[in-house]
């Protein structure tokens, strides 16, 4: 009898470990379908990771994140078994993807499946797989009191939009290394593909070019004036030391770039011009249209007008060499040029601007512009790069084949699609991360503006009024975090999250699908998860 009561304790423990309790599924951005059924996968010491060789950055980001979050070391095969995590590749159309970017999770208690057509599509479904993993996973482990069980379901999946981005502005305040790495690991766990690193401005220029050492020895630093406001900073002043700033070299571009390419992010670098670049004038101020030597602006410049001279042709010699040399370190397919802002009193009163104008046959200064953005353009595509830049540079008429990032509300997007120009919308009323999301005596110091969580739940890129056969023009959104005011990473994440992960499902998750309510219940988890991974993410929805 008491062998047969063993037996019955042994079957019944067996039991309620195939039995599981799994939480409801809770990702972020919504899938597109997902369906729970009964039961749960566990991983253990035995589970397996099977892959191909075209499917492995997506098994060994899946390991890595296992073994850090989990303690647990699960080996990658080649041979298909039970008890497995299995990446497949295959023909588009088959198991239901047919998205460059989609993919399927298919989970029972003795296998998870995620098919992609892409290495990218694989990447994105061990993204989700990540977020059904009770959320200590994102901490370091290992956690031997938590059973790592994930709810069987069925998940079809794929991005609304191919452009899903964030930019970063490092030099208004500069950020190191390892923090940029920190905010890819968070906007690819969304599924955001697109990183917009904003490395010049008047404030500073922050990226390594080996034809100009000055830049870096100079440009890259300001007077340290944080402690007054940024409006209020006076200039630097004869025997003052630049010592606030700092720069990237090329070794650690390169590392960057390699990183985020490891997660399926590209790296948009933005090099501004004409306008935004008092800090090259500390360094040469011969390619301004004054040729006065200035100091590096410690605060905010308004308006903005040392701008480069488009009637000197070494402006260009310059501008070629430095982006030569930028696209030689990013294998992206676009090159940020800014555009913006550029108040052109100087064209007005300079002679090389004017002769240019006339030799050209140009009307006004604004066609001026227009020209030195063809001009750079043209050589921009002979680099095999394309111009984006934002909505300024539509006056004058726009370059060719430029893509137009659309900041000032959707009209300059809109203009441009319906031109036959790609565009990048980023509105200020909905991607404006630096305004406050909540009551300004309980927020930091922020720029100004309001921008809650639940107005960017509601952004939509596609604006009602756009005509139908000019929506494929419209490639994306984007989210944008100028630092004028954030002087740390932990303000800068503070901005972000979780007002990026609205952005994400705008981005991701088909229009009918999305639910502010729901999305808030997501979240909840989602900030369990942000607490492990050390996120310092905005709490005011409370």
């Amino acid at each position: 009898m008491k062998h047969f009561i063993s037996f019955l304790l042994i079957v019944s423990m067996v039991s309620c470990q195939q039995e599981i309790p799994v939480n409801e599924p809770a990702i972020i951005p919504l899938p597109v379908s997902l369906k729970q059924n009964p039961g749960s996968f566990s991983l253990n010491k035995n589970t397996r990771i099977v892959a191909s060789a075209e499917s492995m950055p997506a098994a060994e980001f899946l390991r890595d994140f296992i073994q850090k979050g989990t303690g647990l070391e699960l080996k990658i095969s080649e041979k298909e078994k039970s008890n497995a995590i299995i990446f497949s590749l295959v023909e588009p159309g088959k198991d239901s993807v047919s998205d460059p970017e989609g993919y399927s999770l298919i989970s029972t208690s003795k296998k998870v499946r995620i098919t992609a057509i892409s290495p990218a599509g694989l990447l994105y479904g061990a993204q989700t797989l990540r977020q059904l993993f009770p959320p200590e996973i994102e901490g370091a482990g290992p956690h031997p009191e938590i059973q790592w069980a994930v709810p069987l379901v069925e998940i079809y999946d794929q991005p609304a939009f191919r452009w899903r981005g964030m930019m970063l502005d490092c030099v208004r305040h500069f950020f190191p290394v390892s923090h940029v790495k920190h905010l890819l690991d968070q906007i690819a766990a969304l599924k955001m593909n697109h990183f917009h690193w904003h490395l010049v401005d008047d404030q500073g220029w922050r990226i390594e070019i080996l034809k100009y050492p000055e830049l870096t020895k100079t440009s890259a630093w300001r007077v340290d004036r944080e402690d007054l406001p940024w409006g209020e900073r006076p200039s630097q002043k004869a025997g003052e030391e630049a010592t606030y700033g700092g720069f990237y070299t090329q070794d650690e571009i390169r590392e960057v770039v390699a990183y985020a390419a490891k997660l399926n992010i590209e790296i948009i670098p933005e090099i501004e011009m004409p306008a935004h670049v008092s800090c090259v004038f500390a360094s040469y101020p011969e390619l301004s249209c004054t040729g006065k030597k200035i100091t590096v602006p410690p605060g905010g410049v308004w308006p903005i007008t040392d701008i480069y001279c488009a009637g000197n042709d070494s402006v260009f010699a310059f501008l070629e060499n430095v982006l030569s040399e930028v696209a030689g370190l990013f294998p992206s397919k676009y090159i940020h040029v800014g555009g913006d802002e550029a108040t052109k009193t100087e064209w007005k009163k300079c002679p090389k601007c004017q002769a240019r104008i006339k030799k050209e046959g140009l009307k006004n200064e604004q066609e001026l512009q227009s020209y030195f953005m063809s001009r750079i353009e043209k050589f921009l595509n002979s680099k095999g790069k394309n111009l984006i830049g934002w909505d300024e540079i539509l006056e004058g008429g726009l370059a060719p084949q430029a893509t137009v990032m659309s900041w000032r509300g959707f009209e300059g997007g809109i203009e441009a699609a319906g031109a036959g120009h790609d565009v990048v919308m980023s509105p200020t009323s909905y991607c404006y991360f630096d305004y406050y999301q909540g009551p300004k005596e309980s927020e930091p110091l922020a720029i100004g503006g309001f921008l809650p969580l639940s107005k960017v739940y509601q952004f939509n890129p596609v604006p009602a009024e756009l005509k139908a056969e000019n929506i494929k023009h419209i490639l994306g959104g984007q989210a944008n975090l100028w630092t004028e005011f954030i002087p740390t990473p932990e303000h800068s994440e503070y901005m972000l999250f979780p007002r990026l992960d609205a952005m994400a499902e705008d981005l991701w998750t088909p229009l009918k699908n999305k639910n502010y309510d729901d999305f808030l219940k997501r979240l909840q988890i989602q900030f369990e998860r942000y607490d492990f991974a050390g996120v310092n993410y905005s709490k005011n929805i409370y």
